[in-house]
C-alpha cells in the first residue's frame, strides 16, 4: 500500500513538473553536491560514513562516502540519459536484459575526487542532450524498477529526482564525517 502511494505522488510530481523544471532541478542540485564536496575537502569527502534510514536509499546504500555518492550517481546518470533520448527520438531503448538496478548501480570501494568531474559532466550532459530532444511527453514507456513504466518526461524528471534524494544523503554524510 505505501509503494502504491508513494508511486503515485511521483508521477503526479513529474506530471506537474515541466523539462526546464526538471533541468533546472538537475542543475541546481549538481551546483550544490560540487560546493558541498569543495567545502569539506578531500578526507572528508572519502570518507565513508553511516547515515540513518532515509526514503530512497536502501540499507545497502548507507554507509558512502561523498565520493561513492557521486560515482553512483554518474552511474544511473549515465542509465537514464540513453533511456530518454532512445525515448524521445522513438528508437529502441538500450537493453537491459544483464542489468541488475540493486547491483550494477553500486560505486567502487574507494572512488576518489575524479568522481566530482565525472558528476558534473554526467548531469551537463544529460541536460544538453534533453535540451535537443523533441517532446518528451508522450512517448512509448519503458518500465523504471521501483516506479513502473515512464516516458522520456518522466526518466528526466527521474533523473533530477534521484539525484534529490541522494543530496539528502550527501548533506548527511558531509555533516556526520566532517
Amino acid at each position: 500500500m505505501k509503494k502504491a502511494v508513494i508511486r503515485k505522488v511521483v508521477k503526479g510530481r513529474f506530471a506537474v513538473t515541466g523539462r526546464e523544471k526538471a533541468s533546472d532541478q538537475a542543475r541546481e542540485a549538481m551546483e550544490e553536491y560540487v560546493r558541498l564536496v569543495e567545502k569539506v575537502g578531500t578526507a572528508v569527502a572519502m570518507r565513508p560514513v553511516r547515515v540513518p534510514a532515509m526514503l530512497g536509499v536502501d540499507e545497502d546504500m548507507r554507509e558512502w562516502s561523498l565520493c561513492m555518492i557521486l560515482e553512483h550517481n554518474v552511474i544511473v546518470n549515465h542509465r537514464i540519459t540513453p533511456v530518454v533520448r532512445a525515448l524521445a527520438l522513438g528508437e529502441d531503448v538500450p537493453a537491459n536484459e544483464d542489468f541488475d538496478p540493486k547491483k550494477d548501480v553500486m560505486p567502487s570501494a574507494s572512488p576518489g575526487m575524479e568522481q566530482v568531474t565525472a558528476f558534473r559532466e554526467s548531469v551537463e550532459h544529460h541536460i544538453a542532450t534533453v535540451a535537443e530532444l523533441p517532446e518528451l511527453k508522450g512517448t512509448a514507456k519503458t518500465v523504471h524498477p521501483v516506479f513502473g513504466p515512464f516516458d522520456a518526461h518522466q526518466w528526466h524528471c527521474m533523473f533530477a529526482f534521484h539525484l534529490d534524494i541522494h543530496l539528502r544523503q550527501a548533506k548527511a554524510v558531509a555533516r556526520l564525517a566532517g
